[in-house]
């Protein structure tokens, strides 16, 4: 409301009357009706754990896992060996008579369902499972009451009792598998027998939510993840002269590293400017590391709230680093610091710049999501070979070499995989049914970071690449599933493109004094929590004031576009009458920039009410007494118009 009264007290202002034209009275476009959620959502609101204004409700719950992983590779044989102790803690209010977990390397099994091709490996062999220190054994009949079934990623515990509220269970898994060269569809693997990042490689819980209850959609290979948080204490055996990064941080670097390497490590610590924690001398010396008797050395590290971890070993990987601030993340008025890591083979042409651009991504995101960066570290990785773009896992990213690529293209997708460390590994989304929900926020926010970093427009890149696809008529509705999409290009347009352009369309709509603060505030509230499309509707329902149903409706349930043109300027010896057209079924205000001779320009909008009560036309007149010479519509180009060649009326080019 607040918008459209100031553009009648604006047009009041500068004589501009807005008049729907009485012959499009009757309805020529579909009216946009409201969205409402499905019933799991309607039943959480309910019963207490969610709201109709986006936040949390007082009896929202999630579960937490405590994890203690053990992993050995062996490189020559591209294997890992694995142990995980895990401790399921039980927040919700239902009994569970059984658990759900996630075998992401049976993606990699023969014969399981699959949306992308994939290595077959054999996937995970599960060695010993035990519940409650019971051994179990895999479910065969009917009659069993207690064992455990797989099916596809999904493994299914049925527990010998039901894990009440309030209680936990610890359940002990040893596993093996061959580690892929492209693993889960290029996430992980291994690169040139130099190499390997390890990634979505232990059985890892299931997610159990107040609204779906246990998410147990299988990993086809696309879409991507949704997990809980907890705390990881993670131990990497790998061979000497190996250097292992994980997730979490690195609790006995005096124990790994020799003492030249570990100087450097600690003064990394305090340097803003980078630090060569591991050179070329390192390499061929082969000290990069300590030595064992038995060959191999324990990685340890530790991290907490965190919903996943990764590592990579590395053979012949130049380390740089330095600190980089993320603001006050305990109170105190000083100012935090975290380190940011690059890890590359010696030809990765600019990665001698990596350490800048991971300072830069991880500082600047800092500042524009209003959260600080929580964790100790920031390292990225560099894959070649295994991994052509970027891929994201808390405090740790993989990026290809970018070698044939400019330096930019190296930053941009560093800033996209380091604006994950946000959404989702703060903000816990749901990818696997809602990509657009991480990769649309990430691309939105990368795109602000690469505009600060090389004082470019941030939002052209993403409305262009949408625009390219809606005026070839290819996307799909980005409230499809993510693993459903009839294309790549309509699965990369809902994910990627088109919602981070909507966000900055809601930006530009609301104004930034509303939208900054609501976007940040997103963030803060649902940190560490699992936001649905709905609690992200609501909230900005909330933050503008008004119902924007026809926004949601208009942008992510249909593939609707906006074409909004300046039909006439009629100048007779009377008011200048301009008529404004909206050809396309997206509703939005068309915001006009008029002209006059004398170099004044008038400002007018016509409220989407007007769309929305069925008009495609509307009149503006403009009493002046300087002639028209101009009329434009969204002269600052901040919505998505498919075609702005309408958008403008020129006297002087008539």
């Amino acid at each position: 409301m607040r918008l459209i009264a100031h553009a009648m007290a604006l047009a009041a202002l500068l004589s501009g009357v807005v008049l729907p034209a009485s012959a499009q009275t009757v309805s020529e476009r579909p009216i946009p009706y409201p969205v409402v959620p499905p019933a799991d959502f309607l039943e959480a609101i309910e019963s207490g754990t969610r709201t109709e204004t986006g936040e949390p409700g007082r009896a929202y719950w999630q579960q937490w896992t405590d994890y203690t992983l053990h992993a050995r590779i062996m490189p020559d044989e591209k294997r890992l060996d694995g142990t995980a102790r895990i401790v399921y803690h039980n927040r919700s209010p239902h009994p569970l008579p059984v658990l759900a977990l996630q075998l992401y390397q049976n993606l990699h099994a023969e014969g399981v369902t699959r949306n992308r091709p994939a290595e077959v490996t054999g996937g995970v062999e599960l060695k010993q499972v035990t519940v409650a220190g019971q051994e179990l054994t895999e479910l065969t009949d009917q009659n069993q009451t207690s064992g455990y079934a797989v099916n596809g990623t999904i493994m299914v515990v049925s527990l010998p009792q039901p894990l009440t509220p309030g209680r936990s269970v610890e359940l002990v898994i040893d596993w093996t598998f061959t580690i892929p060269q492209e693993g889960a569809s290029g996430r992980m693997g291994w690169s040139e027998d130099n190499m390997f990042h390890i990634a979505y490689w232990y059985p890892q819980m299931a997610v159990l939510d107040d609204v779906v209850g246990w998410q147990v959609d299988q990993f086809l290979g696309n879409a991507e993840f949704y997990a809980g948080f907890g705390s990881y204490d993670l131990t990497v055996e790998a061979p000497n002269g190996w250097l292992v990064m994980a997730t979490g941080a690195l609790t006995n670097a005096a124990e790994v590293l020799p003492p030249t390497v570990l100087e450097r490590y600690q003064r990394a610590h305090d340097s803003d400017s980078v630090v060569h924690v591991i050179t070329a001398a390192e390499l061929t010396g082969g000290t990069a590391t300590n030595t064992s008797e038995s060959g191999y050395l324990s990685w340890k590290f530790h991290s907490d709230t965190v919903r996943d971890v990764a590592f990579s070993i590395t053979e012949e990987s130049l380390w740089d680093a330095a600190r980089t601030p993320v603001g006050d993340r305990d109170g105190d008025g000083m100012a935090d610091y975290s380190l940011v890591n690059a890890i590359y083979r010696s030809d990765a042409t600019h990665w001698d710049k990596q350490w800048r651009f991971g300072q830069h991504s991880i500082t600047f995101l800092s500042q524009w999501m209003g959260y600080p960066y929580p964790w100790p570290h920031m390292t990225s990785v560099e894959g070649n070979g295994l991994e052509g773009g970027g891929m994201e896992y808390p405090m740790m990213t993989l990026i290809g070499g970018y070698n044939d690529a400019p330096e930019s293209g190296l930053y941009s997708v560093t800033a996209h995989e380091l604006a994950h460390m946000w959404v989702p590994m703060i903000v816990g989304t749901d990818e696997r049914r809602y990509s657009w929900m991480d990769e649309g926020t990430t691309s939105f926010n990368d795109g602000h970071a690469e505009g600060d970093f090389y004082d470019r427009n941030p939002v052209a890149g993403n409305r262009e690449g949408y625009l390219a696809v809606a005026r070839m008529d290819m996307e799909g509705e980005i409230m499809r599933l993510s693993d459903f999409h009839y294309t790549g290009t309509a699965y990369g347009t809902a994910s990627y493109s088109k919602p981070a352009t909507n966000l900055n369309t809601l930006r530009a709509l609301l104004g930034e004094e509303v939208f900054d603060p609501a976007y940040k505030g997103y963030i803060r509230t649902w940190a560490y929590r699992h936001p649905k499309p709905w609690d992200f509707f609501n909230w900005f329902n909330t933050a503008a004031g008004r119902d924007l149903s026809w926004f949601w409706r208009a942008f992510y349930y249909e593939t609707w576009t906006l074409d909004q043109a300046v039909a006439s300027v009629m100048a007779g010896s009377g008011p200048t009458a301009i008529v404004i057209e909206d050809r396309g079924w997206v509703p939005m205000p068309a915001r006009v920039t008029v002209t006059l001779q004398n170099g004044d320009t008038l400002h007018l909008e016509v409220p989407v009410e007007t769309w929305l009560s069925g008009a495609t036309t509307a009149e503006l007149e403009v009493s002046t007494v300087s002639p028209v010479v101009r009329v434009e519509i969204d002269a600052k180009q901040e919505f998505p118009d498919i075609d702005r060649r309408n958008n403008v009326w020129d006297r002087d080019a008539r």
